[in-house]
């Protein structure tokens, strides 16, 4: 008998001692003569369990985590003879956490071999592109819009409007950048094949023969998945000339950034696609009508192309009838920061800040309570907890002064300080600028120096309003989104944390 077992691959993983973990096994079964059939997954992304192993059974696979090297001969133990142990978490798929959720984009994360294109066919993969190929052009748009689906980038811009105007190349943003997000690297990494189908979806559409997947240096583990995963799509029929035996020609190519935030700015990227320095261009014209090389371009980031074949397959309204309002379908949050139980969790639109933090989050690591949480990576809005009833959706966020940005929520508890917090945003700001506009390349620099007066006491309320004039500047006169979301944390620090800002010595004896 061969005993099937699943480690994954993904990084997050990795850095806690999966490939470990996996040598273990082969080696403690060698020892009792079991054959063992090893499958590197992706993650699920229950994180705070990793190195997290799975076993197959008769009812399904059986969970086990987070096992070190010391665990490995008695987790080995108990999966064969289907026994108890202390880390036994029972069915994968009915694990609390795992349960609540609703996976649509994720589904196969964790659960497929990541390397093989077999594997993704058996659950459910390139059944969209079977049936894009069975429709013109305007029948694929009409799903596509339909769906509702928006941007998953940050934007949150209509996708089926991206995709309306005659197109020449599709470009995938996997430039994730932003602090507390890893829903991209996990889907490359667990699930590539649903990212190439989607972007050969797009092709098809839109009449696109060529795309680029630009994804950031310090993801080298979902740049070999991808390129992997490009070569076998390509073995298999799934790209390159006659798609699927049709008249459809679509190609894929992997670049690698250089490590700059800016990067994740649209236009910025296509400039380092074309060789160029990262830099913000102006707009009009947009990528849509003068984008890569000049030519029309559909620019998506990982997401937005993953949830393609989930709409085409299972059709438009299927994918809208989840979510709230003008924000549908699911939405892979990541849980960071001072948080008990970190990792990705996938549901409709709606699920308040609050639940997501306390119920499914847990709280915070460290046992202290939640003072802030900060939602759309490092430009995004501190909120406190009296603003933990708000939905999470684009609409709820915008109307309390926030924004959901890519998922991402990092969480902090009561011993931060949010005017250093402030401070990191402005100087974030200033590392990161491409330099092109003066609003983000002074006024963050300028930004630095006057929130250190006012921790130092100097000039409090009249630099206080220097800080907002600054903001006001910045959010209104910026190129991109990096100077124009930079206020976002800063005034939403001020607004909401104000005592924060105080001269540090008196905000010392008030604490005594």
């Amino acid at each position: 008998m061969t005993v099937r077992i699943f480690v994954s691959r993904d990084a997050g993983a990795v850095a806690v001692g999966a490939d470990e973990i996996a040598l273990a096994l082969e080696q403690a079964a060698a020892k009792r003569g079991v054959t063992l059939e090893i499958v590197r997954t992706g993650s699920r992304g229950l994180y705070w369990l990793e190195p997290m192993i799975e076993i197959a059974t008769a009812h399904g696979r059986v969970a086990f985590g987070p096992v070190t090297d010391a665990d490995v001969t008695s987790v080995l133990d108990a999966m064969i003879a289907d026994g108890p142990h202390a880390l036994r978490l029972g069915i994968a798929d009915e694990i609390p956490w795992l349960k609540r959720q609703t996976r649509l984009t994720f589904a196969r994360c964790g659960v497929i071999d990541p390397r093989s294109v077999e594997d993704y066919r058996v659950h459910g993969g390139y059944k969209g592109l079977e049936r894009a190929l069975t429709l013109d052009a305007d029948a694929i748009l009409a799903d596509v819009t339909t769906s509702g689906l928006r941007g998953r980038g940050g934007a949150g811009f209509p996708t089926g409007i991206k995709w309306k105007t005659d197109r020449k190349y599709i470009v995938c943003n996997a430039d994730e950048g932003d602090s507390g997000t890893f829903a991209d690297r996990m889907i490359m990494e667990g699930d590539p094949f649903v990212v190439i189908e989607g972007m050969t979806i797009a092709g098809i559409t839109v009449g696109a023969t060529k795309g680029y997947i630009y994804i950031r240096s310090e993801y080298p583990h979902a740049v070999e998945a991808m390129n992997a995963a490009i070569i076998v799509a390509k073995r298999a029929g799934f790209l390159g000339e006659g798609i699927c035996g049709s008249a459809h020609n679509f190609d894929l190519e992997v670049r690698v950034g250089a490590g700059a935030y800016v990067c994740g700015e649209e236009t910025s990227l296509l400039e380092s696609l074309e060789g160029r320095r990262g830099i913000v261009r102006a707009k009009p014209p947009l990528p849509a009508h003068k984008g890569l090389f000049g030519k029309p371009t559909v620019i998506n980031n990982v997401l937005s192309f993953a949830a393609i074949p989930f709409i085409l397959a299972g059709g438009a309204k299927a994918y809208a009838d989840f979510g709230m309002g003008r924000s549908r379908g699911t939405m892979p949050i990541q849980l960071a920061g001072n948080i008990r139980h970190g990792g990705l969790f996938e549901i409709a639109f709606g699920i308040t800040l609050g639940e997501l933090v306390d119920d499914i989050g847990g709280g915070t690591f460290t046992g202290r309570p939640v003072r802030a949480v900060q939602v759309g990576g490092p430009l995004g809005a501190y909120f406190p907890r009296e603003l933990f009833d708000t939905p999470f959706d684009y609409e709820s966020f915008a109307a309390r002064d926030g924004l959901i940005g890519h998922g991402g929520i990092v969480v902090f508890d009561d011993s931060v300080d949010m005017s250093k917090q402030a401070r990191f945003a402005m100087e974030f700001c200033a590392v990161e600028s491409c330099g092109k506009c003066t609003p983000c390349r002074i006024g963050s620099t300028r930004g630095v120096e006057t929130i250190d007066k006012i921790r130092a006491g100097e000039r409090v309320n009249e630099n206080i309003a220097v800080v907002e004039d600054l903001c006001n500047t910045m959010k209104f006169g910026s190129l991109c989104a990096l100077g124009g979301f930079t206020p976002y944390p800063v005034m939403s620090a001020l607004k909401h944390f104000r005592e924060d800002f105080a001269p540090v010595p008196a905000r010392l004896q008030a604490a005594e």
